[in-house]
């Protein structure tokens, strides 16, 4: 949990959250506070299982991934590769086109070019491609004057893509099935505020959507699991714009690290279909594996 990622306080929420549960369980846990001598502290430690709470890079980008598995340290959540690609939110969405999976346009650029000038016709939206929880998110309304000013904390390249208008929705992946669709109702963007602040957001667990855009949400989901090659739980953000019907709902990102804090979504979404937080966290210890 915790580590040096721009996530690190959303991964010391959910590194507690996940120990609490694990306890009620019947597991012995450890909290790590994961530093640059991590290594060491596993080597000495010897754990059983690692259950990966970190969220952000190194954390959920294949890097301390692959340090588990030179450890040879049996760990829950996907493997090197497919936490690697998820990431990547560029390569996340090629594999999604191979797939057939709908997806807006988008295309990688530079943090000066993109502050010079608009690089796409607005509205869109100008994102890290390797960071997640909405971390440096500009949204770029159709009424702008000019090109959004990015900080000089964002990546010196980025994301630019065609703003998605419409319904934000999310399914979690449990293994090979789908869980259910979350309809999530916020006052504005849905930014890091409103995902992890009290009150930042509504959730209506399952989504009062038509039946067509829920099975196609259940389906998109498990299909960019499988095609990224996910293991574990994984949740599939998706926006629908309900005007258009199906040609409307497209695929945002997959996330292959879910929160598990308080306000997450997979974990409500598992209590939906009936599997408790420490449920849960036991399959995910009893899942996991090296070689993943």
């Amino acid at each position: 949990m915790g580590g040096p990622s721009a996530e690190r306080e959303v991964s010391l929420s959910s590194g507690r959250e996940c120990a609490a549960a694990l306890r009620e369980a019947g597991y012995e846990v450890v909290e790590v506070d994961a530093g640059r001598d991590l290594s060491v502290q596993l080597a000495d430690m010897s754990p059983d299982i690692v259950f990966n709470a970190l969220h952000g890079r190194w954390g959920e980008d294949g890097c301390v991934q692959g340090l588990l598995e030179w450890l040879g340290l049996p760990y829950t959540h996907s493997g090197v590769l497919a936490s690697a690609l998820a990431m990547d939110k560029e390569r996340t969405k090629a594999a999604y086109r191979a797939e057939g999976l709908p997806v807006v346009e988008s295309v990688l650029a530079a943090r000066d070019a993109v502050r010079a000038a608009h690089v796409m016709t607005p509205p869109y939206v100008v994102k890290p491609y390797n960071e997640g929880s909405s971390v440096g998110v500009y949204l770029v309304h159709e009424e702008a004057n000019g090109p959004p000013q990015l900080s000089e904390e964002m990546p010196g390249v980025v994301m630019v893509e065609a703003f998605a208008p419409g319904r934000e929705l999310t399914t979690t992946v449990i293994g090979d099935r789908a869980l259910t669709v979350t309809d999530i109702l916020t006052d504005g963007w849905y930014d890091y505020d409103a995902k992890y602040k009290a009150g930042g957001s509504r959730h209506v667990v399952p989504a009062d959507i038509p039946q067509e855009i829920f099975d196609a949400c259940m389906e998109y989901a498990k299909r960019a699991h499988d095609v990224l090659g996910c293991r574990g739980v994984s949740r599939t953000d998706f926006r629908w714009d309900e005007a258009r019907g199906l040609d409307g709902l497209v695929l945002l990102e997959t996330n292959t690290q879910p929160g598990m804090t308080p306000t997450s979504l997979t974990p409500e979404q598992a209590q939906a279909v009936g599997m408790s937080f420490p449920e849960l966290c036991a399959w995910m210890v009893e899942d996991a594996s090296c070689n993943r």
